[in-house]
């Protein structure tokens, strides 16, 4: 994550960046994650409850870099349901 600020008509601006890096095989791994959880069928995992969402943490020193924070990967629609979070915002066209 990267904090970042800047000045503009007088106004001290700020907002944050996610920033997703790595060398080719691990850009690749993690677009793998991505599609391995794209297709996971929510609804086949029996310990999984309804209305909850499958998610993985991937942890710094383990999974991630050191110098990196935690990051959870997850779906958005809800198993059973397909209901997104109350406060999703969708994007503006």
């Amino acid at each position: 994550m990267a904090n970042n600020e800047d000045e503009f008509d007088g106004e001290i601006q700020k907002w944050q960046d996610v920033l997703i890096h790595g060398d080719p095989e691990g850009l690749r791994s993690f677009g793998n994650l991505l599609i391995k959880m794209a297709d996971l069928d929510q609804n086949s995992i029996t310990d999984l409850p309804i209305g909850a969402r499958e998610h993985l943490h991937l942890q710094p020193d383990f999974d991630i870099s050191k110098s990196s924070l935690q990051v959870i990967v997850g779906r958005i629609d809800a198993k059973g349901t397909g209901a997104f979070y109350d406060r999703y915002v969708e994007k503006t066209q």
